[in-house]
């Protein structure tokens, strides 16, 4: 096998038969597929037992969360190329064949990704990566791309690495609930080569009901990936990415009575210059002005998106 294609999965029954089909389906066929049943309790995995092949393996594990099963997914895998894809997103058919190419083209990269789409409210659109609309591949400051916009240039189902480079990273920091994927693009980045195909190849699903996703809700500290980059040398393009996404993310941390005081240590550190006025202003208000005024946007969007539903 050339590909080895690592999906967690709980309780995300209604979705991962169109994951599982979008791989069966893929036009290139030197794959193999490793589902890990993170502790689900709605017969998901029995759903995964229905394509029980020769490619296809279902590890079951206690509920130990999505960076565990991914990393227990990569060791239980044979290939010497990993990839990911989530329970409740899809590829389209030459997702592989195309990642496959660009190996094939660039053989000394580290780590390779492709545009995707993101898909609300039944409608497709282009992810905004920082990507040129003229590039159409080879190798990207992976800081300088993702600082244009703050839309990741990588995911956890568009990329693509070797198995000796996740071996090399120690796999993803299983203590970490959120940004895990993030946490391990970036320590990849700082040592090798990116290259990126500027092809929407995979689709992520916000059409999720919020039941299923981790999305929304503030997770503890010692769980973000924010509160554990200390062993980032910032400086340069690193910097101003690591700053804007620090300001960015932290808002609701900041606004929030009970992780309010976490946030201080790490607002302190960043270089206001680098932080784009709109969200510099949040920070600058008093805070009870912030949090009314985030609360009223808060409740805004989620009046707008029921009319959309409606």
């Amino acid at each position: 096998m050339f590909f080895s294609v690592i999906m967690p999965l709980y309780n995300k029954a209604p979705y991962v038969r169109k994951a599982m089909e979008s791989v069966v389906g893929q036009t290139y066929h030197d794959w193999e597929l490793v589902v890990v049943d993170d502790g689900s309790t709605d017969g998901g995995g029995d759903i995964v037992k229905g394509f029980a092949n020769d490619r296809i393996k279902l590890i079951q594990q206690e509920n130990s969360g999505v960076s565990t099963a991914r990393n227990n997914g990569v060791a239980a895998s044979t290939a010497p190329y990993i990839t990911f894809l989530d329970a409740d997103d899809w590829w389209d058919p030459t997702f592989l064949e195309e990642m496959a190419g660009l190996i094939e083209r660039h053989p000394d990269a580290g780590i390779y990704g492709t545009g995707y789409h993101i898909v609300k409210n039944g409608k497709k659109r282009v992810a905004p990566i920082g990507i040129e609309e003229h590039f159409t591949e080879g190798e990207i400051n992976y800081c300088q791309v993702y600082t244009k916009t703050l839309c990741m240039p990588l995911t956890s189902i568009s990329v693509c690495m070797r198995r000796s480079v996740f071996d090399e990273m120690g796999g993803i920091k299983p203590q970490l609930k959120l940004g895990e994927d993030f946490d391990l693009w970036i320590r990849i980045a700082l040592r090798h080569k990116v290259v990126f195909l500027n092809k929407p190849l995979s689709n992520y699903n916000q059409d999720v009901d919020t039941t299923f996703r981790g999305i929304g809700r503030l997770h503890a500290p010692e769980q973000h990936f924010l509160w554990h980059m200390d062993y980032l040398h910032l400086d340069g393009d690193l910097k101003i990415l690591m700053d804007r996404l620090t300001a960015y993310n932290l808002i609701p941390y900041y606004l929030s009575r009970r992780y309010h005081n976490d946030t201080l240590p790490l607002l302190q550190q960043i270089e206001w210059g680098n932080i784009p006025s709109n969200i510099k202003r949040i920070y600058h208000l008093p805070l009870w002005y912030s949090r009314i005024e985030y609360k009223v946007k808060t409740l805004g969007s989620r009046i707008k998106k029921l009319l959309t539903l409606c």
